[in-house]
């Protein structure tokens, strides 16, 4: 019963660590956005689409409004996003999104990260073949009804859509970098809501590794994700 108990506890530790994390990261995203555009999220579209996601990971009320807030007070210290590159164990490419108002401390931990890690940290730039920069937008099938899907993907082929992909609960729409904002207004225009919109950096190419060889790569991955500085991690094992 007690090692049931200390496992029940380890998961649920686990699951709010994680959930910490995730409005951390949704919380300097919103802070950003109201830096950059403004605290109103009608006329800031980078806002409304934080809020939105902040929404679908059910991120209080109360948390949103205070981030906002913190980015409109003076004292509060600027966010900077900084983009890192590097190769994890085996040749794995590794890209890392930041958010930081220490970009001292932040590059010196993401060294170290990889350094542990076995990897090695490279120049900005150096990754550019290997990973495209593109928008990726989540929707539940259950938000789109009895919406045919092929003439949803065929609707959209206008508005920037790339790629289209379903699995068993959602949605995923792949659009270029520049056509992200006119895909983002297209659903909003149709009423749409989607349970996350980003920029993310899709692999071209992958590497296939054994076991012991991606654990290895998992292992540096856990580490940089668990960085407070760190907002998204990126790499090519398949």
């Amino acid at each position: 019963m007690g090692r049931m108990f200390e496992k029940r506890k380890h998961k649920m530790f686990a699951r709010f660590d994680r959930m910490a994390k995730q409005f951390t990261k949704l919380g300097k995203e919103i802070a950003i956005a109201v830096k950059m555009g403004g605290e109103n999220p009608d006329y800031n579209p980078r806002l409304r689409v934080a809020i939105q996601n902040a929404k679908a990971v059910n991120m209080p009320k109360d948390r949103v409004e205070a981030a906002i807030k913190r980015a409109l007070s003076k004292s509060e210290g600027n966010y900077e996003e900084v983009r890192y590159e590097g190769y994890a164990p085996h040749g794995v490419g590794v890209v890392v999104e930041t958010a930081t108002d220490n970009t001292t401390r932040t590059v010196a931990n993401v060294r170290m990260h990889f350094n542990k890690g076995g990897g090695t940290l490279g120049k900005t730039g150096s990754l550019d073949f290997n990973f495209t920069r593109k928008g990726v937008f989540k929707i539940a099938k259950e938000t789109l009804g009895e919406r045919d899907l092929d003439e949803f993907e065929f609707e959209l082929i206008d508005h920037g859509l790339e790629d289209f992909a379903i699995d068993d609960e959602e949605v995923y729409l792949f659009t270029s970098f520049t056509d992200f904002g006119m895909m983002q207004k297209q659903l909003e225009d149709m009423g749409i809501a989607t349970t996350n919109a980003e920029l993310q950096y899709i692999p071209n190419s992958y590497v296939d590794l054994n076991v012991e060889q991606a654990q290895e790569v998992l292992d540096l991955i856990e580490r940089l994700e668990g960085d407070d500085d760190v907002q998204n991690v990126y790499h090519n094992l398949r």
